[in-house]
């Protein structure tokens, strides 16, 4: 017997927009380029886009859609991220989801002891060993920004302590275009050298332009250090719904978007072929408190939203999920968690970041990461569907079997509960009496005994002692020369 597609193994998604409303939204945004335009405050990015034929006037400068659709065809549709050890870890392309952490917050929750507290190097190396501990996270940025070390150096420390204690790939944050070169530099000495680094690329640079569409010199300045060693990444500016973009989803997306194609032009004209991961950060803005909501809905529809649109012109895109506006580990964290990470799953989105935020992104935690790693794992299995074959039918077992049977002793339940059925790690499925007599640990407790042990008993491959040499050497050189020159 022929026929076909019977075997079938379809991932369940969703859509937000039409054909039609992603037109519009492209067509918006490209209207905001050309009649809008962007504040470029980067004197060498504006001579060369005026060369590439945009109208600048003083500091702004507005793009035809022609130029932006050259760009559009040079850079590449996809790319291949590796680990520390070389090996393949991350196609960025199509609808592959991966997930990583939160970075940048000035505090954290101590791993150990629950305590807020400002953000030091050594949470940071502990957020880095917790998440290459958990399965279902992908890859790491640094979890906090370090307020213990010089800020203008902060990158070295919090690269050195990310690398050290993880195998995974990684998104780090430059705070200097010299700082950004530096970083690279380390990472080159892991990876045996720069062209060995370019063509098993483990970490993608992260500058931000500001939103609405302006350009600092140092933000296009870290653009320019990555096109340059044609190294992969990440352009996420962050629009807060009602502040800094408009308060309708369409409009910021259409923002979003005419952001995104900035930033991709002037990559692209710096150096033709960069890689490059489209994407932005939409947030909440409650009109009430006046602050930033990490873990609206708006915020996930307004992701998967631009993400659409960017999937239409066959580039990667960048999410944000796993995060909560609670101060602790609580039904609003599990929640909020949840939501983010299933809607954004189901969009399709390639790189989904913060998974460990709290506190609208003033908190790094590891126990929200935890919890994290664990609704990721439930979300996968939803998002994989149901396979459709003969062999997942189960006719000739049901026909067995028969009327008022049961399955638990068939092979075909042996060979198949493990890929069927979910297995949670953090969940309680016990018994009541049985979970009484274990202690009756909340959600909470569960998550901290889970980051303690982990702290205790992970290990991460070490790097030679020549490399650790080689690194702290160029870290505290690079910090002499940073500092040196932020003096000047």
């Amino acid at each position: 017997m022929i026929q076909s597609s019977f075997s079938e193994n379809r991932s369940v998604f969703f859509r937000v927009l039409s054909d039609d409303q992603i037109y519009e939204i492209k067509r918006a945004a490209f209207d905001i380029l050309e009649k809008t335009g962007a504040k470029v405050l980067h004197k060498g990015a504006r001579k060369m886009l005026k060369q590439a034929g945009a109208l600048v006037k003083g500091e702004i400068v507005k793009v035809p859609e022609h130029i932006v659709q050259e760009c559009l065809r040079t850079v590449p549709k996809g790319f291949t991220i590796y680990d520390r050890q070389g090996q393949r870890a991350m196609e960025v392309e199509g609808r592959k989801s991966y997930y990583g952490t939160s970075t940048a917050s000035p505090r954290t929750k101590d791993a150990l002891t629950g305590e807020i507290h400002d953000t030091r190097v050594i949470d940071i190396a502990q957020g880095a060993l917790v998440a290459d501990a958990l399965a279902h996270i992908d890859w790491v940025m640094p979890m906090g920004s370090s307020q213990d070390v010089p800020a203008i150096s902060a990158e070295l420390h919090e690269f050195e302590a990310v690398v050290t204690h993880t195998t995974k790939p990684m998104v780090f944050i430059g705070y200097s275009p010299r700082g950004n070169e530096l970083v690279y530099e380390m990472a080159a000495e892991i990876a045996g050298g720069m062209d060995a680094l370019r063509a098993r690329p483990f970490l993608l640079s992260y500058p931000e332009p500001i939103t609405p569409l302006v350009f600092p010199v140092e933000s296009v300045d870290r653009m320019f250090v990555s096109a340059d060693l044609c190294m992969p990444q990440v352009i996420g500016p962050s629009q807060q719904l009602g502040a800094t973009a408009p308060v309708t989803l369409a409009g910021t997306v259409a923002l979003a978007v005419a952001e995104g194609l900035m930033s991709l032009t002037i990559i692209q004209l710096r150096n033709p072929g960069t890689p490059y991961l489209m994407g932005c950060n939409i947030s909440g803005f409650d009109m009430a408190t006046s602050t930033m909501s990490i873990a609206a809905p708006e915020m996930s529809l307004g992701l998967a939203a631009q993400a659409e649109v960017v999937q239409s012109f066959g580039l990667p895109t960048w999410g944000l999920a796993g995060s909560t506006d609670s101060k602790t580990i609580d039904a609003q964290a599990g929640i909020e968690s949840a939501f983010s990470i299933l809607a954004q799953g189901l969009a399709g989105l390639n790189l989904i970041h913060d998974v460990g935020y709290m506190d609208m992104a003033m908190i790094c935690s590891t126990e929200m990461l935890v919890l994290g790693d664990e609704v990721i794992s439930m979300a996968k299995r939803f998002i994989r569907g149901i396979e459709v074959t003969a062999e997942t039918l189960a006719r000739s077992v049901i026909e067995k079997v028969g009327p008022g049977g049961h399955f638990l002793q068939e092979d075909h339940t042996y060979e198949h509960f493990r890929k069927e059925l979910w297995i949670p790690s953090l969940m309680a499925r016990q018994p009541y009496d049985l979970w009484s007599q274990e202690g009756s640990k909340d959600m909470s407790q569960r998550v901290a005994e889970k980051v303690r042990n982990i702290i205790d008993t992970h290990n991460v491959p070490p790097l030679p002692d020549k490399t650790l040499a080689a690194l702290e050497k160029l870290k505290i050189s690079g910090e002499k020369e940073l500092i040196a020159s932020y003096v000047k």
